[in-house]
């Protein structure tokens, strides 16, 4: 496994995390370790009528916590999240913008983005302009929609002057843009960037929007086991939501302003599957592709992976196909590795998906412990690998990936190290 050359390398200074299983990333992690489920009946909103009547809702968000009240209002869900888990990154990472000069801050990135945005003010909205007309639609009612308006609040806040924007690839949104930030960093473009994701589509329109595609699982006699990853039972996704938010930087920055370091990003793989607007390649050809591009990139062997988090909806189709081009991809090495979907968990937080489960993947390295795959009863014979489950696994882990995909085909793979100076 060879060392990137020195002014490539690319390290992880800072995380935030708000989850279905708690509010910062160490809480997160304690989650994964006991195994809890986020999943409970819906409290957003009266889910009577709807198929599903369950989600892994952010529970006990306080907004106030992070802003002033009229700051909050002008915000939807989405980006009070966004922006909640930004301000914990940027606090962990040590990185204090008030000591900085211009000329610093306009080399720091903000890369944040939603795979769906302001939902919730979108239904809000529309109704008012539905029941009084035109001049009842709010003013904020643009900026509290846009997928990117979280990344323009962060850069106001910190007067970061750098690449500011996102990318929105559906559930793939977090990882390609930590992947974007990962590429700037190598190029030299910029220091340092805020990257992730934030969703928070858990109201009327999304629970049932995914009802209207048959995505969800309905099991509401019993929401905690209704994620069940890789079970034959499976029958849809659990809606999540929350947000993710690293902290990135050259090596060279961080070293020179002493900051702790997680871990080490190495490489990232994209493609597309050129197959269905929303079901996988049934083979997993487009995820295969991702994967092996992203052990080209990391220049790494398959046999250097220790663990996997995979993008494991709970899907019949999805972790068939997963598991297809992890085996395409890893070969014998597919059975001796550890793999987990930690979605079993939080559910499926769409755009923040790759980000959260990348703090994750992330944690597995600092802690050498492999997240499980809970609610496992029924064995899949075509689910056959080692999915961590429903208990945690002490292994050495030196390098691990984060898988995250998306409708539309959207394929991302990023690999993590241990850093190593």
């Amino acid at each position: 496994m060879a060392i990137q050359n020195e002014p490539g390398r690319v390290v992880v200074t800072g995380m935030g995390a708000l989850t279905p299983l708690g509010h910062s990333p160490d809480e997160f992690w304690e989650g994964l370790m006991v195994g809890r489920s986020g999943a409970a009946p819906i409290t957003h909103f009266d889910a009577e009528h709807f198929a599903t009547k369950f989600a892994c809702e952010l529970k006990g968000f306080d907004p106030l916590n992070y802003f002033e009240p009229r700051e909050a209002r002008k915000m939807d869900p989405f980006a009070q999240y966004g922006m909640a888990a930004a301000i914990q990154a940027v606090e962990d990472s040590g990185l204090n913008p008030d000591r900085m000069t211009q000329d610093q801050r306009d080399r720091i990135a903000v890369i944040i983005g939603s795979g769906i945005g302001g939902i919730q003010v979108f239904h809000e909205q529309t109704a008012a302009y539905i029941d009084k007309g035109p001049r009842r639609i709010s003013p904020f009612f643009i900026p509290k929609l846009i997928p990117d308006i979280v990344s323009g609040h962060i850069s106001i806040r910190y007067k970061f002057r750098g690449p500011n924007y996102c990318v929105v690839s559906a559930c793939a949104t977090g990882n390609n843009n930590i992947g974007d930030a990962y590429m700037m960093l190598q190029c030299g473009m910029i220091d340092a960037a805020l990257c992730g994701g934030a969703e928070a589509a858990v109201s009327e329109l999304g629970i049932g929007g995914f009802n209207a595609l048959r995505a969800l699982s309905t099991r509401n006699d019993d929401p905690a086991t209704a994620s069940r990853p890789f079970d034959k039972t499976r029958d849809g996704f659990v809606l999540g939501e929350g947000a993710g938010v690293l902290v990135i930087e050259t090596l060279k920055h961080a070293q020179e302003r002493g900051a702790r370091i997680y871990a080490e990003i190495i490489g990232i793989g994209m493609s597309g599957d050129a197959n269905h607007i929303t079901a996988p390649d049934p083979e997993g050809t487009g995820a295969t592709l991702a994967m092996r591009n992203m052990l080209t990139d990391a220049r790494l062997h398959p046999e250097d992976v220790d663990y996997l988090n995979m993008h494991g909806t709970s899907t019949p189709l999805g972790d068939t196909a997963e598991t297809k081009s992890i085996k395409a991809v890893f070969g014998s090495h597919a059975y001796k590795m550890s793999l987990s979907s930690t979605k079993s968990m939080t559910g499926h937080l769409l755009g923040a998906a790759g980000a959260v489960e990348a703090i994750a993947t992330i944690q597995a390295i600092c802690n050498d412990r492999v997240p499980p795959t809970i609610n496992f009863v029924h064995p899949d014979l075509d689910c056959d690998l080692d999915y961590t489950f429903n208990q945690p696994k002490n292994r050495p882990v030196s390098v691990a990936v984060s898988n995250a995909f998306g409708f539309g085909g959207h394929n991302t793979s990023i690999a993590f190290r241990e850093f190593i100076a």
